[in-house]
């Protein structure tokens, strides 16, 4: 199914003269040094051809006769290759690399003038002669891919119409020998099929989806390599190409976790322009370009965006990701444009919560995952979660368990910032449709405050929250967090928001007497400062009524409510009310302080 939707892919592109998909027998490959020779096969020169500055030079994509296949035994391109085959560097296999290139030549470009003087030059040209050209010693040293030109024209020899009818009249002599699994059609079965290239991780060289190896227990009923799962060479050069060709655009990959993610649909959508915007982190070009693609999904079905007419378009996403001998399917999702629309739709909907002002209006996916990542790097993302978000994500499915895991060992162990806003959002999200997947008799956690909420956990990370800023009001928040950078003092947060999270009886006894000595403190301010104990202490007394007793133990699902109550809460203190008058300079800078630690 997978090659099916790429070779789909492939002709959907080749019906399209200004697609710039590579033709059959034909690819994309960056030439570095052309090699430039008159018709009787004098050498001119070495020219450089490639792009960029300084480390970020590389040749110039031309389109020439596809590679081949290159593992331990020596195989030569047509017309153009690495420096070693062209000129035969190297001590080893250098003359053997240049007398398989030279014997491609002769065998399948037809007799010409201009063959002959490659030819020519290719049997006299000699090192001492070469190596007075600036570029020789780079050669040498960089391996880089050559081709050849003729003086006064302005293509590659390789690129002209001589060898491209070479290569159809190599085509339309090959004899059908087998049945392709994904045309249903007669056609010669490919041995080897065509590496792919630009997945994050795999070899440099590349690698495949469909790969057998040889003498090692893989072949059955007298098959070895490709022909254990044939594939004709049309289809295979199609699919390879495709992938290829999404794997080279920006607009139509990502990275999810390990996963290098193509996605394509059926037929040219604005969908399939803008489904990169959904996930991925805002362009310094265009930090609002993200934000928009979003809020028009949300319009969608009131614009007809996505849904009117595109909904029954198919869709397909695939990840792919590095291993050892081939490349591995991480996800495989495919579906229609309106589904898929409906589905992210609901994830941005489930991850929304109350948040600081300077907080992105939608979290990209990079954000989400890096934010359950050890150190909060990306490189440790965990593969799998990556790739089981993604496909809740598409499937509108409970995100995985192991996410919730990920999030709260997150919390436990970052003692500065523990629930900050991305975090709440994952653990909401997650809990919601948990309770929707398996039709749960529980309330779901809303975006902001819930002073309704059924759950016992969430109102104990509420009074966690309010416990937290009364002590930080009487030790006046800013003094306590400049003395809790200096290792000299700590919040209760730091100390005890672990254990208050797991075992909650072993904590909050202790921290409720804490709360009187923290009070009396605010009392002894003045009338605002009586004020505010009263406020604080109804507070607590509307928060405690919702339980009876601190219960022994939370499980993994009440902490993530414990969590999302606690963020809530400390997210409603810092909220300016309406109808109230602005705090006065001194107090606005603490709770800015106090803030701040958090997010």
């Amino acid at each position: 199914m997978i090659l099916q939707a790429l070779k789909d892919y492939y002709d959907r592109k080749a019906a399209d003269s200004e697609s710039g998909i590579a033709p059959e027998g034909l690819g994309w490959v960056r030439i570095s040094f052309v090699v430039l020779l008159n018709e009787n096969g004098d050498f001119l020169g070495i020219e450089d051809y490639r792009e960029g500055e300084g480390k970020k030079k590389q040749g110039k994509l031309f389109l020439v006769p596809q590679r081949v296949k290159k593992a331990a035994g020596i195989a030569a391109n047509l017309l153009w290759d690495s420096a070693n085959y062209v000129f035969g560097i190297g001590e080893k296999r250098g003359k053997e690399q240049k007398k398989a290139f030279i014997s491609r030549i002769e065998t399948e470009v037809p007799d010409s003038v201009k063959k002959r003087a490659v030819l020519k030059f290719l049997r006299q040209a000699d090192a001492a002669g070469l190596e007075k050209n600036a570029y020789w010693k780079e050669l040498c040293e960089t391996n880089m891919e050559v081709s050849f030109r003729f003086d006064g024209e302005h293509k590659l020899y390789c690129e002209t119409d001589e060898v491209k009818k070479a290569l159809n009249m190599k085509t339309a002599s090959q004899t059908a020998d087998g049945l392709c699994l994904v045309t249903g059609q007669r056609d010669t079965i490919s041995r080897l099929h065509t590496v792919i290239k630009g997945v994050w991780g795999a070899q440099p060289i590349g690698a495949n989806i469909v790969s057998f190896q040889k003498n090692s227990g893989y072949d059955s009923y007298g098959k070895e390599q490709g022909y254990n799962a044939p594939v004709g060479v049309k289809a295979m050069f199609a699919y390879t190409t495709a992938l290829n060709t999404l794997l080279g655009s920006s607009s139509q990959r990502m990275q999810v976790g390990d996963a290098s993610t193509v996605f394509w649909s059926e037929e040219r959508t604005r969908f399939e322009e803008n489904f990169v915007m959904f996930f991925s982190e805002p362009s310094k070009d265009d930090p609002d370009a993200n934000t928009r693609c979003v809020r028009d999904l949300f319009e969608s079905p009131k614009s007809g965006a996505y849904i009117e007419y595109e909904k029954d378009t198919k869709f397909f996403v695939l990840g792919l990701s590095p291993n050892v001998g081939r490349i591995s399917i991480r996800f495989w999702e495919r579906g229609t444009v309106g589904g898929f629309a409906k589905n992210i739709r609901q994830h941005f909907e489930d991850i929304e919560i109350a948040k600081p002002p300077n907080e992105p209006v939608y979290y990209s996916l990079w954000r989400l995952l890096v934010n359950v990542a050890v150190q909060d790097k990306s490189e440790n993302i965990p593969p799998n979660i990556a790739g089981d978000f993604m496909r809740s994500i598409l499937d509108n499915a409970p995100y995985p368990a192991t996410l919730l895991q990920a999030v709260l060992r997150r919390i436990r162990s970052d003692t500065e910032q523990r629930v900050k806003p991305v975090r709440a959002a994952l653990i909401k999200a997650y809990l919601n449709r948990r309770i929707r997947a398996q039709r749960l008799n529980e309330k779901e956690l809303t975006v902001g405050l819930d002073k309704e909420q059924t759950s016992q956990a969430y109102h104990l990370g509420r009074l966690f929250a309010v416990l937290e800023k009364i002590q930080e009001e009487a030790s006046h928040g800013l003094k306590i967090q400049e003395e809790a950078s200096h290792g000299l003092n700590a919040t209760i947060r730091e100390r005890y928001y672990g254990a208050a999270c797991g075992s909650p009886v072993t904590v909050f006894p202790t921290l409720m007497r804490l709360k009187n000595h923290h009070l009396a403190k605010l009392e002894n301010k003045g009338q605002k400062g009586r004020g505010r104990v009263v406020n604080l202490e109804s507070l607590i007394g509307e928060i405690v009524g919702h339980f009876d007793d601190f219960p022994a133990h939370l499980d993994l699902y009440e902490q993530g409510k414990f969590a999302v109550g606690y963020y809530h809460q400390r997210q409603d203190l810092f909220t300016k009310k309406e109808g109230k008058d602005s705090a006065s300079d001194g107090e606005k800078v603490e709770e800015d302080a106090a803030q701040a630690s958090l997010y």
